[in-house]
């Protein structure tokens, strides 16, 4: 694909929004609008639109729900730079959404994992009818059954849904791997155009990005400085470096990472570390190793190892 059709959709806020329970201030979330418009990216999804009355909130910035008139304060004049949110399967009341036309967002995701693509769809449609364009991420699909995989994106290809992502959920896939599954995609969701969504735990998430580049993929998630869950995501910056030579413009996300992203990452941690490698290689969530980097014994690998090793620990999956 030719680099000017790609498109980058940042969702540090949203993602990154797991490592510090959606912690951001307004003013922190206005400049990352502001550097993202400023360096060409083309969709910001700064968080989730779940839905109060069906979530616990204790505890959660606002960027956990995403009220409409909330985001129309924080970000007062929309730019070139679309706003996106996302949405989990019944923690969402479509009902309650306004239709695009009333609405600061352009886009609406919805996340979901293959045993409830049916009730994805539909929340698909509910959006797609409020005007909304949408994207669907299939979540934990290197656990998935091919069969079932396949099924489901024959469902997905009758679908009014716009973009459909292939998501590397536990950061354990590789360049072949995704491949692999690009062309699957393609295969039997022929007609949607597909995004990709990386995570860093084998240090991968900016290589399995760039195959997903080379394979047509059009819609590239990345977050500033990595900023996100456990190992983090493929960095904006270094996406919008590759592809300086279109419309992008690296400078305005540096001095976004210099003075807000530093800072951050000096209070609260994300990014690359051998308890993520290991569940990465392992091909499971990063709970545990999340769980595990908030104990005494955070940098104590080996014993980890055994723990994921144990019979008594897979024994239960």
């Amino acid at each position: 694909m030719n680099s000017n059709q790609v498109k980058i959709l940042d969702c540090t806020i949203r993602d990154g929004g797991l490592v510090n329970n959606w912690d951001f201030s307004v003013d922190f979330v206005r400049d990352t609008y502001e550097a993202l418009n400023n360096a060409g990216v083309d969709y910001m999804e700064i968080g989730y639109k779940n839905s109060p009355k069906l979530l616990d909130a204790d505890g959660c910035g606002p960027w956990r729900f995403c009220d409409d008139d909330f985001i129309r304060e924080v970000i007062p004049e929309k730019k070139n730079t679309k706003l996106s949110a996302i949405v989990d399967i019944g923690r969402v009341d479509p009902s309650e959404c306004a239709p695009r036309s009333e609405s600061p967002f352009d886009m609406i995701r919805v996340a979901c994992y293959l045993k409830d693509i049916d009730k994805g769809l539909d929340l698909i449609n509910q959006f797609h009818n409020l005007g909304y364009e949408t994207s669907l991420n299939i979540m934990a699909v290197s656990n998935s059954i091919n069969s079932h995989l396949v099924e489901a994106l024959e469902k997905i290809e009758h679908s009014v849904v716009d973009v459909l992502y292939v998501v590397d959920s536990f950061g354990s896939l590789f360049p072949k791997d995704i491949s692999y599954l690009v062309k699957l995609f393609k295969e039997h969701a022929p007609s949607k155009r597909l995004g990709i969504h990386t995570h860093n735990n084998l240090q991968m998430a900016f290589a399995n990005t760039l195959e997903g580049i080379e394979l047509g993929v059009e819609f590239l998630d990345t977050s500033v400085y990595g900023m996100g869950r456990g190992a983090g995501n493929c960095q904006t910056e270094l996406v919008v470096g590759h592809l300086t030579a279109s419309r992008y413009d690296m400078k305005p996300l540096l001095k976004l990472i210099d003075d807000r992203f530093v800072p951050l990452s000096k209070k609260v941690e994300w990014g690359y570390n051998t308890a993520y490698a290991l569940t990465g290689l392992f091909n499971e969530h990063p709970r545990s190793a999340i769980a595990m980097r908030k104990t005494p014994e955070k940098d104590q690998f080996y014993p980890f190892f055994n723990k994921l090793t144990s019979v008594e620990t897979h024994s239960d999956i």
